[in-house]
């Protein structure tokens, strides 16, 4: 058997009474597991009202231990202590439909799939959300271009040439992104958002994203620095784009949405930053053209988090009041960055190239430079400093190649990974890239991956991003979260400088996202690794509770873990299938596909 071996039709609505039985069925071994094969008894379906489980950010028993939950403590990851984390199916909600697929799904998703209505009660006049029927429809609207994200672009486009949408600006950070409807219409222009979102008193709107079938993440950004080109700031939102890319974000509402300032890790040095406030309020909500700058330290705290993150060079733009232009004019000039225009409400910023202007400030101003022995790619459960990252000496991240050429090209910071390696990194960076291409070009003769409904991706241990880069090479409609685990090399920095996108997880803990996110579930290699470390089972129950009814989990892996994640696969009720590699049956190598099925009780 080869990778190009031929697969049936799959009914991805099949519902089982999964409560009748308790233990899994029998399953063939081939005898090649290095331990004897232990019955796994079925997971059970959880209740009802976990069917939007997030392990670490609902873990009830940790947040009533908080002493206070006023500055958002509670929106912190508390993740369940050993023994007590998750140890059943999440259930999709009742009248769950197979999602709308792209491009469609930007502009409607089904009701019954995402049933909340009142994000669409308080923003539907403001163009974002509407409910119509048994469908909810995205007009293309948001706080700050009501009339259409697309509109809006171009207008940003025009007054700053050099951010260029899909050549110059490939990725972008959008955070308190609403529906992220800026990061749809950002997607025709070929440009990728990573779209964050506080759980607040709209707490779907991630799910709303999600639905929409592109980017979205949880608030722990976990990137190391000089990511993002141009940052933009609007109320209630900051959204970037990397690499030439824009950045867009705003500080209202604050401290019911739990803002901890972790986004100064996405910056790189002269970027642009566009501020965008609307004078208005809604709701009840104060908007942010009313908090007094100097007297907001969450404010200051984030554009800090975000000036570390900003790509060289690269723009922020800023819709800015007159009660809050002189206090951010006073905090930009300390930042160092640079008004480069401003029409209207609009006002366009640059970040430096280098520190020169750092060293030059009076002694004693605020905020201070950090210390030379800080390590910005270093985000792993790290304290947050309130200090401004020194830009790298190398110019690191600042003289990336335009897209598409950038996918392909082995970037300067590749020199700067840790690694054990006995060739040059450029090499196995190719060497990576010709891997991935050939696997995928064989899953899609033999698989007909071409045919698949993929959107939503994600690569479980994404290495330099040669799984995504190969799905971008062979025309696969679909974007990838590349996830880069702690028990490994930091690669992210290549990940951002090839035009990709990505988060570092450990993966012995939850992931922080909705249940039923992605439509494929990538992992290579990763369970003979993390079994030294963590439980399988826990792993993959997490990629069951993150997987979409329908979807598609490919593990690739030795031989030696395959008949127990055989076995935890069926229990999980997935369809299983275990296969050969291209190498043959005496490889070290195999691969487990499951496809997930739709439970009901």
């Amino acid at each position: 058997m080869t990778d190009d071996f031929e697969v049936g039709e799959y009914d991805p609505e099949l519902v089982e009474n999964w409560a009748k039985t308790n233990e899994s069925e029998g399953l063939e071994s081939d005898g090649k597991g290095d331990k004897d094969r232990v019955r796994i008894k079925k997971f059970p379906l959880c209740p009802e009202s976990m069917r939007e489980y997030i392990p670490c950010l609902d873990n009830e028993e940790a947040i009533k231990k908080l002493n206070s939950t006023e500055k958002g403590d509670k929106f912190e990851r508390h993740c369940p202590e050993e023994g007590k984390g998750l140890n059943c199916l999440v259930p999709a909600p009742k009248g769950y439909r197979t999602p709308i697929p792209w491009p469609r799904s930007r502009d409607e998703v089904w009701f019954s799939n995402v049933p909340h209505a009142r994000l669409a009660e308080d923003k539907g006049g403001q163009n974002w959300i509407v409910i119509d029927k048994d469908k909810f429809k995205f007009p293309g609207g948001g706080t700050q271009f009501i009339h259409g994200a697309d509109q809006y672009l171009d207008q940003i486009e025009k007054m700053v040439p050099e951010i260029a949408f899909g050549r110059h600006t490939r990725v972008a950070l959008d955070v308190g992104c609403g529906v992220a409807s800026f990061g749809a219409y950002l997607l025709s222009r070929n440009v990728i958002t990573l779209s964050v979102a506080p759980k607040d008193v709209h707490e779907n709107q991630i799910q709303f994203a999600l639905e929409r079938v592109y980017l979205q993440w949880w608030r722990h950004l976990q990137h190391g620095a000089y990511f993002i080109r141009v940052k933009h700031l609007i109320w209630y939102i900051v959204q970037g784009v990397e690499s030439t890319g824009l950045v867009m974000m705003g500080f209202c509402y604050l401290r019911s949405t739990g803002c901890s300032g972790q986004e100064d890790i996405l910056l790189g040095q002269h970027s642009l930053f566009i501020n965008m406030k609307q004078p208005s309020k809604n709701n009840g909500k104060v908007n942010c053209s009313e908090i007094e700058l100097n007297q907001n330290s969450v404010f200051k705290y984030m554009l800090l988090v975000l000036y570390r993150v900003w790509w060289i060079p690269g723009f922020l733009v800023d819709h800015l009041l007159k009660e809050v232009y002189v206090d951010m004019i006073n905090l930009t000039n300390r930042l160092c960055w640079t008004l480069v225009k401003k029409e209207g409400y609009i006002a366009i910023w640059q970040k430096p190239f280098n520190n020169s202007c750092y060293l030059q400030r009076e002694e004693g101003t605020r905020p201070p430079l950090c210390e030379p022995n800080d390590d910005p790619d270093n985000v792993w459960y790290v304290d947050l400093k309130a200090c401004i990252t020194r830009l790298p000496e190398e110019g690191y991240g600042s003289n990336v190649t335009a897209w598409p050429e950038r996918l392909q090209n082995p970037p300067d910071r590749l020199q700067s990974i840790q690694i054990d390696a006995y060739i040059s990194r450029k090499e196995l960076f190719r060497a990576e890239s010709r891997y991935w291409k050939e696997i995928i070009e064989g899953y899609i003769r033999g698989l007909h991956w071409g045919k698949y409904k993929l959107r939503n991706v994600l690569d479980m241990r994404a290495g330099f991003g040669g799984f995504a880069a190969a799905l971008i090479e062979n025309k696969l409609n679909c974007w990838v979260l590349n996830v880069v685990p702690v028990s490994g090399p930091n690669t992210l920095p290549v990940i951002y400088d090839r035009g990709l996108i990505g988060v570092m997880h450990d993966w012995c803990e939850p992931f922080d996202t909705y249940p039923r996110t992605y439509d494929l579930v990538h992992a290579a290699g990763l369970f003979s690794v993390e079994r030294k470390r963590c439980n399988i089972s826990t792993i993959m129950l997490e990629m069951d509770r993150i997987l979409r009814p329908g979807g598609r989990v490919y593990i690739r892996d030795s031989v030696a873990v395959m008949d127990e994640l055989q076995e935890i696969g069926t229990a999980l009720g997935w369809h299983v299938v275990l296969r050969d590699t291209s190498e043959g049956p005496h490889a070290s190598y195999r691969i487990l596909t499951g496809d997930k099925r739709l439970l009901r009780a």
